[in-house]
């Protein structure tokens, strides 16, 4: 039986605008009893058929739109086509880049809320972060097998986010081989990357930064480099490739610093050159500082730093603290890779922010670049909060 959802009066602007979210405080009426994730059918207050969605009891986005046209079904051939749509878009990218991985679907900007999927080579990687992805599991994967034969598919829903949809993280095979320890992926026409699938973050790597991996090859040619939040070295492979003389990566976790390592030994590069150091980034900035060392160019990709919007101020502090720092450290002329992926940070505020570092810090700086996430990560147009990774390159005077 059909669960009918009234909106409150004039708050249908949104969806007519063809944003795919409906919050809770817009709903005037629910007219029947739906399960969690379970389609719904959204009307405006005078009775127009607006969409229909998935139901979330326990979120504030009440509802995350599946479809604005009313014939649509959400069965397998919905997912078969909205997955053939998001792969034909990435084509182009794909073999002009040479990819053996990329982001295959990119949730709500992809028409599919709350679901991202990414590929390496023949392993397909999903996270179901929504009720309604998790409602509609079995029509997905049957869609993936049937559009992609070849590969197998690994689940890593192993994340908190699901909780505020009433759901228990999960993760493990879905269908196919038990993905090995390391897998070898390529980016850029033949960078080699060793990642991680069942334990790495997010599904294994961050894809997102493919292209800002690259600026930063542009940047380092004879330049001493530090590679904070290093993660699994891949702005380091990227520099050192680019010619810098010396790069030192730096993160908190020994997994990670392992595959750094390997990964600098994948691309032949010259290990003579490198450090891997296991140090809180913000105790060695300071410490850094401290001894007078000085470098020619910084990498800051730290983990998000804002959840939510209670989250913000404190997030504006601690970039600024390890922004300030850095400027601190380079060199004159030194260039500054700087990034964001909080997607409540926006780009004026976080250029805000950084400007804010360097005026305490004393130094005169330049914006000469901006970064944002890889193609394959579309942001649609109705959906601004698809665009949440923000970088900047500064030259610190």
């Amino acid at each position: 039986m059909s669960t009918f959802v009234y909106l409150q009066k004039e708050r249908e602007r949104s969806l007519l605008r063809r944003h795919p979210w409906v919050f809770s405080k817009a709903i005037e009426n629910v007219k029947g009893k739906p399960n969690n994730g379970a389609p719904v059918e959204v009307f405006s207050n005078d009775g127009r058929w607006l969409a229909r969605g998935a139901w979330s009891p326990e979120s504030q986005i009440r509802i995350r739109v599946w479809t604005f046209t009313r014939s649509e079904q959400i069965d397998t051939d919905f997912f078969v086509r909205r997955l053939a749509a998001a792969q034909a878009g990435r084509q182009t990218l794909i073999e002009q880049q040479g990819l053996s991985a990329y982001r295959l679907v990119a949730a709500e900007s992809d028409g599919l809320p709350g679901i991202i999927i990414d590929r390496y080579n023949d392993f397909l990687v999903c996270q179901l972060l929504s009720a309604g992805a998790e409602f509609h599991k079995k029509q997905l994967f049957d869609a993936l097998k049937q559009l992609f034969p070849e590969c197998s598919l690994y689940e890593r829903s192993d994340v908190p986010v699901r909780k505020k949809e009433g759901l228990s993280e999960r993760h493990g095979v879905v269908y196919g081989e038990t993905p090995p320890d390391e897998l070898v992926i390529e980016e850029n026409n033949g960078v080699k990357i060793a990642i991680d699938i069942k334990t790495g973050h997010k599904t294994g790597f961050y894809l997102d930064q493919r292209d800002n991996r690259a600026i930063a090859g542009r940047y380092a040619k004879g330049r001493k480099v530090l590679n904070c939040f290093c993660y699994t070295g891949g702005f380091g492979v990227y520099a050192l490739q680019g010619g810098a003389s010396e790069v030192i990566n730096v993160d908190v976790s020994e997994p990670a610093l392992a595959l750094a390592r390997r990964n600098a030994e994948l691309n032949q590069l010259d290990l003579s050159k490198a450090q891997f150091l296991k140090q809180d980034v913000f105790k060695m900035l300071r410490e850094c500082r401290e001894r007078g060392d000085k470098f020619d160019m910084i990498v800051l990709d730290p983990p998000k730093f804002a959840e939510s919007k209670t989250q913000l101020e404190g997030a504006c502090r601690g970039y600024k603290d390890i922004n300030l720092l850095a400027c601190q450290l380079l060199n004159p002329n030194g260039i500054l890779l700087t990034f964001s992926c909080s997607g409540l940070m926006t780009s004026d505020l976080f250029q805000k922010v950084v400007a804010d570092a360097a005026l305490d810090a004393g130094r005169e700086a330049q914006i000469i670049e901006r970064m944002g996430q890889a193609a394959d990560h579309p942001i649609s147009v109705a959906y601004p909060e698809g665009f949440y990774l923000k970088g900047l390159v500064v030259r610190v005077l």
